[in-house]
């Protein structure tokens, strides 16, 4: 038997009050709230990404809730893999320009061992 009771609740935000109204569904002996989340932005995460919610999980368990109930964990941890992506290229393009290799060398086999080398030394 399912049955709808409907409550309002009051918060108190700054020097105003703001009325939200919260609606309940029945399941037996209990009331249990009907929540939804806010729509998640599109992106991919990454292994970047995902590492730095493993470390915000871990070690920053504060920032880490205070992301996830203001609904901005997604979108920090997509700008967070998209800013270690950017800065990864950027390292390997240094690398290479500072061991001199270019376009020539990159096609031998050899050369592309050592973009692959510079590749893992910039992780």
């Amino acid at each position: 038997m399912n049955t709808e009771n409907k409550m309002t609740v009051a918060t108190v935000t700054s020097s105003a009050a703001v009325h939200t109204e919260i609606t309940y569904t029945q399941f037996g002996d209990y009331l249990l709230p009907d929540l939804t989340l806010d729509p998640q932005p599109e992106g991919e995460i990454g292994v970047w990404g995902w590492r730095r919610k493993m470390h915000l999980k871990e070690r920053r368990k504060g920032t880490y809730n205070a992301l996830l109930m203001n609904g901005t964990l997604t979108q920090h941890l997509i700008d967070t893999n998209e800013a270690a992506f950017d800065m990864m290229e950027t390292l390997v393009k240094q690398m290479a320009a500072t061991e001199g290799v270019t376009e020539k060398l990159k096609a031998r086999s050899d050369g592309m061992g050592r973009t692959d080398e510079q590749h893992s030394e910039s992780r």
